[in-house]
């Protein structure tokens, strides 16, 4: 009796042993197989679209918010109704995750809304070609304002971004240029920006050209 006390329990330890070992080699194989089906997942995932110009302005989000508070807060308080968070998603969601040569300005047209605002007449002051100059003149003439004058412009100026279709949705590397395609980010924005600061001009309005350039003071011109 004794004898078959001490074989039942041998066989008991066994089985036990053999079980623990089935076990470990059941996860050491789901943990093996989550990693190559991780890493196959990651390898097929699309790369990001390259361009020639520039990529999005690094901590875009930080510097959209702090020009607008700037604006509406230090500059120009009387805009102070402004929703900075608001007009911050309104132009990331016309971009993010979008192909980049595919933008309209429909794309933009809640961000002209939230950060429209009236422009005094006989302010306005247009120009083309001639960027520094007309700073200039507005910076010492406080009388006139041009497009970078305004929330949008102020905002944007000299800033750039651009979406992919593929994570993380805004492509920080590079944006496709005007020559690569006019749909881009950057030209669909200033197209529909530049629209609506020509509409709501009102009485005489100023124009700075640079008619010395051999391609002519407009690009079509």
């Amino acid at each position: 009796m004794p004898f078959q006390q001490g074989s039942a329990r041998t066989r008991q330890r066994t089985v036990l042993l053999v079980g623990i070992v089935v076990l470990l080699a059941a996860l050491v194989l789901a943990v093996v197989l989550a990693s190559v089906l991780t890493h196959g997942k990651r390898e097929a995932s699309p790369k990001m679209l390259k361009w020639k110009d520039r990529g999005t302005t690094k901590n875009l989000q930080e510097v959209i918010l702090g020009r607008c508070y700037n604006y509406v807060m230090a500059r120009y308080p009387e805009l102070g109704d402004k929703d900075c968070l608001k007009i911050w998603e309104s132009l990331k969601h016309a971009f993010i995750y979008k192909d980049p040569c595919n933008i309209t300005s429909e794309d933009y047209q809640p961000l002209m809304e939230l950060a429209s605002h009236p422009i005094p007449c006989n302010k306005s002051l247009f120009w083309s070609k001639t960027r520094d100059l007309a700073h200039r003149y507005t910076k010492s003439n406080q009388n006139f304002l041009t497009l970078e004058d305004t929330l949008l412009g102020y905002m944007a100026d000299r800033v750039s971004w651009c979406g992919d279709p593929s994570a993380p949705g805004i492509n920080y590397e590079s944006c496709p240029k005007r020559s690569e395609c006019e749909s881009n980010p950057s030209s669909v924005f200033w197209k529909t920006a530049s629209k609506m600061f020509a509409e709501a001009a009102c009485g005489v309005v100023q124009v700075i050209l640079n008619g010395s350039t051999e391609a002519g003071a407009f690009r079509n011109s």
